[in-house]
């Protein structure tokens, strides 16, 4: 018997136009992402209202657009613009248009209104299709480092600009005495003396600017640390009046001197030099924060921080959590967020009533591995006692049965969606500069991970239901 082959045909034309609905399964996600956010009432985009000029593309479709590239990996404008020809979900989603990347960047870079009323709808949709619970929700809080679009090679530390410049000015010196000198030996071809001045100068005026920079922000830091430096004193001397015993050396107080290794970017000045991976190296970064409800593992709130840790994100996350996303009952973080007055402003938010909202915070880093006296059953741990810090209270928390339940559910929510984004989407360096720009960015990948999330839940099979 003779061996058959499908038959391959480039040449003859369709007989019918093609269906592109058609070319793409059933269950693909551009039709939850069409389907989805054809479902949003969208009323915060910024079009020409004019009339004038060219016409434009349907908001809805270029919020798909965006939505679906960055949930499938794709994050430039040039590459988006290549896969309208190149993918045939993306050919579908566009209706076999094609936007070209400024008008792409450009209605990523100016729709935030548009983006964060998005986020906030695409919650309240998950609530409608019974994916996100309504009312009191439990959180988790982490942040994660993402690479900067710049080096740490254009970045300079304080010390190492003092010295530039004094180098600058004494190669300034030496230009100007040997123009000044008729018979000096010549600079090599194609150099001037006037141009080597200039550009030392140059050189000169941007590292001062960087050090002034790196100044103010040491002028800054001093003042929050001022602050918490005499509350910590003013804590320490109640305590001796109350005749409790006060151990320790006093807590050292604030230089509003910048350090020598503070450090400034030339390409991005608001990224950080920060500790990356396993803390072994470092890179120029943002730190992305995310709060992620336990349940659905759908992101309730991103943020992005110029901070190398996370001592001061863990108030300012929580705010970031919009009230359509329901009543936060509990927050989840790891000893690295942990501080009593991060915890205060949450649990007690200026006011002698509680707020609601309690935090379980990892007192120290703990391994995963459980030994034998692990797994034996403990005893109820006694109270925290009458009067006991705050630190003692939270660590009575974690001990309980209920306390350890609860806290399980960060590592196992929170890691694994960074990993999706890193791994599974593939972003793992913003693409714009500033950290406005760079915050904007990281919301739109937060909000195609939602999609995915909820795609993968199956909440288009509930919307096709529902519709």
């Amino acid at each position: 018997m003779a061996t058959r082959f499908v038959p391959i045909d480039r040449d003859t034309p369709l007989l019918l136009p093609p269906n592109l609905r058609d070319w793409v399964p059933a269950d693909h996600l551009v039709h939850f992402v069409l389907d989805a956010v054809a479902a949003l009432d969208l009323r915060q985009v910024k079009v020409n209202e004019r009339g004038t000029g060219s016409e434009q593309y349907p908001p809805a479709m270029m919020l798909a657009l965006l939505i679906y590239s960055y949930a499938t990996g794709t994050f430039g404008s040039r590459r988006i613009e290549q896969s309208t020809h190149d993918s045939v979900p993306v050919r579908l989603l566009t209706a076999d248009t094609h936007p070209d990347h400024d008008t792409i960047c450009s209605f990523r870079r100016e729709n935030k209104a548009l983006l964060t009323e998005s986020f906030v709808k695409v919650l309240q949709l998950a609530q409608q299709l019974q994916v996100l619970q309504f009312g009191q929700i439990t959180v988790a809080v982490d942040g994660t480092k993402a690479l900067a679009n710049a080096s740490k090679h254009s970045a300079v530390s304080y010390e190492r600009a003092g010295q530039m410049i004094r180098q600058l000015e004494l190669e300034v010196a030496q230009l100007i005495a040997k123009a000044e000198q008729a018979d000096s030996p010549p600079l090599q071809d194609g150099l001037s003396i006037p141009e080597e001045i200039t550009r030392r100068q140059e050189r000169k005026a941007a590292l001062e600017k960087a050090r002034a920079e790196i100044e103010a922000r040491a002028q800054a830091r001093y003042a929050a640390e001022l602050a918490e430096h005499e509350k910590k004193l003013a804590g320490r001397v109640a305590r001796k009046e109350r005749g409790q015993r006060v151990g320790g050396k006093p807590p050292q107080a604030p230089t509003p001197e910048p350090g020598p290794g503070d450090q400034y970017n030339f390409t991005d000045p608001e990224s950080r030099i920060m500790k990356a991976g396993n803390g072994n190296h470092f890179e120029q970064s943002y730190n992305a924060q995310a709060a992620v409800e336990v349940q659905s593992r759908l992101i309730v709130a991103p943020r992005v921080s110029d901070a190398p840790n996370d001592k001061e994100q863990l108030a300012p996350d929580v705010r970031a959590i919009p009230a359509q996303a329901g009543s936060v009952s509990a927050v989840l973080v790891d000893s690295g967020f942990y501080s009593e007055k991060a915890v205060v402003q949450i649990e007690q938010p200026g006011s002698a009533e509680p707020s609601g909202t309690v935090v379980y915070a990892a007192m120290e880093k703990t391994g995963h591995h459980r030994s034998v006296s692990d797994l034996e059953k403990q005893p109820e741990p006694e109270p925290a006692a009458a009067g006991a810090s705050l630190s003692e209270v939270m660590r009575h928390r974690l001990q309980t049965t209920a306390g350890k339940a609860i806290y399980k559910l960060r590592q196992q929510t929170v890691e694994p969606v960074f990993g999706i984004i890193k791994s599974a989407m593939g972003f793992r360096q913003f693409l714009l500069r500033g950290l406005e720009k760079v915050s904007l960015e990281w919301q739109w990948v937060c909000l195609a991970y939602n999609f995915r999330r909820l795609h993968r839940m199956g909440a288009g099979i509930k919307l096709a239901a529902r519709n």
